[in-house]
């Protein structure tokens, strides 16, 4: 039996969640169902139902420990989650601890597999029930908020209404006469207070509300305001351990090596050589590669570089960048294509249209560059084993420790650390598994496995590298008529699944949502509007990337958008704006972009400077951004200010979303800049920062934000704050200099003879 397949065992430790004593304390747990078809809502069932998220505990010295199982990876997680059940529990943000808990269904993310699927209940119901039970515990997709919303609130609550509903037997008073503030219940009439951590034991034995009452928005007292982050004082001191800090006695360090080329693996190696050297313990084989460990990471490093080590190509020596973009052009013209969308009668509208216009555009491999190197400590004793490290899939690491180990998932103890940089990266389970291959051949011994930065990039699960060829017609007045667009890429659903999970995401791709987001539900009022894409089949590994598909297709969509404005003779804003009559949500990001970044469709740019706009929906929420440029006579580009607006529905931590969108933006820029994964027979040319570049401080630009003010459920944040910034820069360009970009990264373009 595989780790994957012992990884599916449902147990009944899985499908179960309630209130317990925990040495005196109180834990209140909460299952919740999605509310209905069609909506974002949930609906509490009580303890008996399907386990889905967080737990609260109150310690008898009154402390409150939250558990939080998302990754807290600088998105400031831990602080949302935190005030969205001290909100309803009437805590301060100071009475509050945060842990991250063990992987366990009552803490899944069904919204992460359900969001596609809003309106076939069936399904849903049976997805949520799946989540629960492997269980799926992953932080992605700008889930969080929208997952834990109502569910994180109907925690604090249920615990609040516990804890008065104790005070109240107590004093032989009824509830309603009670209040509860500040992690006290009191009794107004008789003057009399308890504290929560003096009520927790005896709230154990009060049953759970089953539909506790929320409060309304404007009883709010912390939620949608700013406050300070929960993670920062342990940063600032030192005292926060990320996965690279752990140090456990005796631990010893590996260092690892991978086949250099795509699709190929190590024929052999002669660790007689390295074995007499300084520190070296072992030379192990893993998954992928092999590893020499030694007493510190210096020595098994150069012991490393020492090793002779023989590669097999995997007939691979012949690919290329430009091979592949070579198959890539002939696959828009001859590929198998997937129909995706395919309102009207596109064809038949172009025929009919007064002006064609056509486009190709294309995009590279892209690594996720973290700052802190990949790594990961383990330790086996037998049939168990424990693992240290920073992850986004706390799932994915348990069944990479587990077969790395050779051992049942439920033996595998996890200690999840802070991380210093996810983006998609870190839900891959092939650290872990390596960790715990290395521990199993030094048993009893820790073991802390780091990746260099060279094996970083040259072996990350990729974005994928794509290519988009549109078409679209005009009538007399420059209005769109039809629509078309064929992607050409990989799937990463695929891709991802065949590494992770064989036995669940086991696809072709054709149902792979991510290839097509941001292109085939573009809010644009489109006639004939037709979407497809042809899935190319690679020896690249592909992932998630932050905002996955969205960061291609805006660039590509709103590129075009801008194309067809300037071909109408329009101004980018008032084309924009005439599309979008069904999408007010959207309409009103645009004008109030437009309002902030001083848009003035009269203006003519000076010389040298430009501006362009892109606006995109993406994760539930609606991002608009203006981008100024300046180029010098020599050619240098220079990002000057960038001005946002989000609609994210209602707001937990404004100040959390202003650093998401600058976070967000930085980091499309470095991709739009300087991004870009190479390959040369065979073999990534990419390795390290001086040639895998990103915006340093000097360059970075002036950011404005402007959050929405509205009731609409939370949209996410994470990742909107990256689709819109390339396709606004290269319009920029194309304002500034009347030349098109459409391919990336901008550092291989000569603004001035493009």
């Amino acid at each position: 039996m595989s780790s994957h397949s012992k990884a599916l065992k449902i147990t009944k430790r899985a499908l179960l969640v309630g209130g317990l004593a925990v040495g005196g304390g109180l834990v209140v747990g909460y299952a919740y169902l999605r509310d209905k078809p069609g909506t974002a809502g949930f609906e509490a069932v009580g303890i008996s139902g399907t386990a889905l998220n967080a737990w609260v505990k109150i310690t008898p010295d009154g402390r409150i420990i939250l558990a939080v199982p998302r990754a807290e990876m600088g998105q400031g997680v831990y602080t949302a989650i935190a005030m969205l059940i001290a909100e309803e529990l009437e805590v301060n943000l100071g009475q509050i601890e945060v842990e991250h808990p063990d992987v366990d269904g009552k803490y899944a993310n069904a919204f992460i597999l359900t969001e596609p699927m809003p309106h076939f209940r069936p399904l849903i119901w049976l997805v949520e029930r799946v989540a629960a039970a492997l269980p799926l515990i992953v932080t992605g997709g700008s889930t969080t908020i929208r997952d834990g919303w109502e569910a994180m609130r109907r925690v604090g609550a249920s615990a609040r209404i516990m804890l008065v509903q104790a005070a109240a037997m107590r004093w032989d008073v009824a509830p309603e006469d009670c209040g509860a503030a500040q992690g006290s219940v009191t009794h107004a009439k008789s003057g009399r207070s308890l504290s929560y951590g003096e009520l927790a034991e005896a709230a154990t034995r009060i049953k759970p509300p089953s539909d506790p009452q929320l409060k309304p928005p404007s009883a709010f007292r912390l939620v949608g305001t700013p406050a300070p982050r929960v993670d920062i004082p342990a940063k600032v001191t030192g005292r926060a351990q990320f996965g690279i800090d752990v140090v456990l006695p005796g631990m010893l360090y590996a260092a690892i090596r991978q086949c250099l080329f795509r699709g190929g693996h190590i024929l052999s190696y002669d660790a007689d050589v390295v074995l007499g050297l300084p520190g070296v313990e072992a030379v192990v084989p893993v998954h992928g590669g092999v590893a020499v460990v030694a007493k510190t990471y210096w020595q098994a490093k150069k012991a490393l570089e020492a090793l002779p080590i023989e590669f097999d190509d995997g007939g691979n020596r012949e690919l290329s960048s430009k091979s592949i973009s070579e198959l890539y052009r002939q696959a828009l013209d001859e590929g198998d294509a997937v129909s995706v969308r395919a309102d009207g009668n596109a064809e038949r509208a172009l025929e009919k249209s007064a002006t064609v216009l056509e486009a190709v555009y294309e995009l590279p491999f892209l690594a996720h560059a973290c700052m802190e190197p990949m790594n990961c400590t383990a330790l086996v004793k037998g049939d168990a084993v424990e693992i240290w490290l920073g992850t986004q899939a706390p799932t994915m690491a348990n069944w990479g420790a587990a077969e790395g180990a050779g051992v049942e998932t439920d033996k595998v103890t996890m200690h999840v650390t802070f991380m210093g940089g996810g983006f998609g990266r870190r839900q891959e389970m092939d650290i872990s598994r390596q960790a715990a291959q290395i521990a199993r051949a030094l048993e009893g011994r820790p073991v802390k496995l780091i990746w260099s930065r060279e094996e970083d990039i040259q072996h990350d699960s990729y974005r994928p590298a794509v290519m988009a060829k549109f078409k679209a017609g005009l009538d007399e007045t420059g209005a769109v008529t039809a629509w078309t667009n064929r992607l050409v890429l990989q799937s990463v659903e695929a891709d991802y699944g065949k590494r992770n999970l064989p036995e669940i995401l086991g696809s072709d791709g054709d149902a792979d949502i991510a290839m097509t987001q941001g292109a085939d539900d573009m809010p644009y009022a489109l006639p004939h509007y037709t979407v497809d894409k042809v899935i190319m089949k690679l020896p690249m590994d592909v992932g998630y990337w932050r905002s996955v598909g969205h960061s291609h297709n805006a660039f590509f969509t709103e590129c075009f958008i801008d194309e067809l404005a300037a071909a109408s003779g329009q101004d980018p804003f008032a084309y924009r704006r005439a599309l979008l009559s069904q999408a007010p949500r959207q309409l009103h990001v645009l004008d109030l972009l437009a309002e902030k970044a001083g848009w003035d469709a009269r203006a003519k740019p000076a010389a040298g400077r430009g501006r362009g706009m892109a606006l995109h929906a993406c994760f539930g929420s609606f991002v608009g951004q203006v981008v100024d440029i300046s180029l010098s006579v020599q050619g240098e580009l220079s990002v000057d200010r960038v001005v946002c607006v989000i609609d994210c529905g209602m707001t937990v931590n404004p100040d959390t979303i202003e650093a998401q969108i600058e976070s967000g933006i930085v980091y499309g820029l470095s991709a739009a800049l300087y991004g870009e994964i190479t390959l040369q027979a065979g073999q990534v040319v990419q390795s390290n920062f001086p040639d895998y570049e990103v915006v340093k401080l000097a360059a970075m630009p002036v950011v404005e934000t402007h959050i929405i003010p509205n009731t609409n459920y939370p949209g996410g944040v994470g990742e909107t704050g990256t689709p819109p910034i390339a396709p606004a820069l290269a319009n920029a360009i194309f304002n500034a200099t009347g030349k098109r970009i459409r391919k990336l990264p901008l550092q291989n373009a000569d603004f001035l003879s493009l």
